[in-house]
């Protein structure tokens, strides 16, 4: 059974109303509270097959005022300069052999996953252990790399990843309730921004067939996809 907040939000979202960006981040400003800072999300709904190999949408954009996550960083790096400076860009987490022995037993706690090419020869083969849970390296997103002071960085600071699933649906995570109604926009017309500029070559007919912003605990607010087909 829906909450009595629940209910509450419900009533202010037109369920035969598709809104604006601006529009529907004022809606969510209105929901009554939650006893936690929510995060919000923004989803979409793509007209591909995710079946298809050439069809995939996936892709990092870097969030204006971030997400508001503390983000927990894993580098898997042998010894060496790679590995000094992704401690001193400020990873939670820096190894090689030990680290991977220990995400092969379970183990991860943590919430990106970077790898230097070298490294790779053997992440590669916790495919089945960090792929299911969306922590595998990938060079398309900027987590295999030399340069693991900048992945670091750049994944604290805010940079989010976005993949398709098998559904083909896209959920990403654009602030937190706590965020200003500018911020939470900013963040969310980069994302939308992001995954129209992700559309496959191969992808034919309505790409995007909506959107939706929702916190937490809350209802979704439906947007109006033609603000944005032409920006």
């Amino acid at each position: 059974m829906p909450s009595k907040r629940y209910k509450k939000a419900l009533e202010l979202v037109p369920s035969d109303k598709l809104h604006t960006l601006n529009d529907a981040v004022q809606i969510l400003a209105k929901f009554p509270k939650a006893k936690f800072n929510e995060t919000v999300d923004i989803a979409f709904r793509l007209g591909v097959d995710p079946k298809q190999s050439d069809q995939m949408v996936r892709g990092t954009v870097p969030l204006p005022h971030g997400s508001g996550k503390v983000v927990r960083v894993l580098v898997f790096a042998k010894p060496g300069a790679a590995a000094e400076a992704a401690k001193a860009a400020g990873a939670e987490h820096v190894g090689f052999d030990d680290l991977i022995k220990k995400c092969n037993e379970g183990w991860s706690d943590f919430d990106i996953a970077v790898a230097t090419p070298e490294a790779m020869t053997e992440v590669r083969k916790l495919g089945k252990v960090l792929g299911p849970r969306g922590l595998m390296p990938n060079p398309k997103t900027g987590t295999v790399t030399e340069d693991t002071a900048k992945a670091v960085r750049e994944v604290k600071a805010g940079r989010v990843e976005f993949k398709i699933d098998k559904a083909a649906n896209v959920h990403v995570a654009v602030g937190k309730a706590t965020f200003t109604s500018q911020q939470i926009s900013e963040n969310a017309r980069a994302v939308i921004d992001a995954v129209f500029k992700a559309r496959p070559a191969s992808a034919k007919g309505i790409f995007v067939r909506s959107v939706t912003l929702s916190l937490t605990m809350s209802p979704a607010v439906h947007l109006d996809v033609r603000e944005f087909l032409n920006a």
